[in-house]
């Protein structure tokens, strides 16, 4: 449904015909390290993500999920040198 507490006109699932369910009736605003991502929106209320309702739970447990701005760097896989081959090498 569409909200019409906080993010007014904006997609939400936790709207229902009885208002916003939920927790506390309301979403909360971004964190700082929220901010650069592409999923917060600036709305009259201030800015909030619109993936989430409660953006410092996605970063509890460390980097959130569904951060834009966040790269995740690869470990690259060292290549295991066999050193009888190696010496022989010139």
């Amino acid at each position: 449904m569409i909200c019409t507490t906080i993010r007014e006109g904006d997609d939400c699932v936790f709207m229902t015909k009885k208002g916003c369910s939920y927790n506390e009736g309301t979403c909360l605003t971004i964190i700082d390290e929220c901010k650069g991502c592409a999923r917060a929106s600036e709305f009259e209320t201030g800015v909030y993500c619109t993936a989430a309702p409660d953006p410092s739970l996605k970063w509890k447990n460390g980097n959130c999920n569904i951060a834009t701005h966040i790269k995740i760097a690869e470990a690259s896989k060292k290549q295991k040198v066999n050193p009888i081959k190696a010496s022989k090498r010139r």
